[in-house]
């Protein structure tokens, strides 16, 4: 039931904001504003979040509905994979949201450098997958996450608001991870993508 009630929220939302953004007519725009509501309440009831903060959430989502876009950059050295701590103790690959001005392969750049401090070149993309099929928790919007294969060249670690620290590891000793970022499955495929040649681009 809990998984319905979600479904049916984001469902809900989805339908609000693009009423909002389209309609010319005031009263649909009140009957959208409360369809938003609605959403927000049917949310609340299995959320934590206070419904001030998810009404808040919503209202943020402006425009047509559509995806965000999260890259994780996978690079490798002597066989190992690069993560970086985040600042409650999990690891994930590094990587974050696309800004709007930037395209997949200068985002997968720009978060590996700002998170590493260490120069990569986007070499292949591993995999373009639906967060919600893959990572808990669900998310109340559509994310499109594409992890990229990026050949180290240099740098060295440098502090920064979001990550403690930087490591190599092998896929049989990984640490523990952020898994609303990344699961095991999802730092396995990188590996296997990295040994295969002729990889082929899995895709939602």
């Amino acid at each position: 039931m809990e998984e319905q009630l979600l479904e049916w929220a984001i469902e809900l939302q989805s339908l609000a904001q693009a009423g909002l953004t389209y309609t010319k007519d005031p009263f649909d725009e009140e009957r959208f504003e409360r369809i938003r509501s609605i959403a927000v309440e049917m949310l609340s009831v299995q959320s934590p979040i206070p419904i001030p903060k998810l009404r808040e959430l919503f209202v943020a989502e402006t425009g047509y509905p559509t995806p965000k876009l999260d890259t994780r950059a996978a690079v490798f050295k002597n066989e190992k994979i690069l993560l970086v701590q985040e600042r409650n103790g999990t690891w994930s690959l590094p990587g974050g949201w696309v800004d709007f001005d930037q395209s997949i392969k200068e985002n997968a750049v720009k978060e590996t450098l700002e998170e590493t401090g260490l120069s990569v070149v986007p070499q292949k993309v591993i995999a373009i997958q639906d967060r919600n099929k893959h990572n808990l928790p669900r998310y109340a919007y559509s994310v499109c996450k594409i992890f990229i294969e990026c050949r180290l060249i240099n740098g060295t670690f440098v502090e920064n608001i979001e990550t403690i620290q930087i490591d190599w590891f092998d896929k049989n000793s990984l640490p523990k991870l952020a898994e609303e970022k990344n699961t095991r499955e999802q730092i396995e495929l990188c590996f296997k993508a990295h040994s295969d040649d002729q990889w082929r681009v899995p895709f939602d």
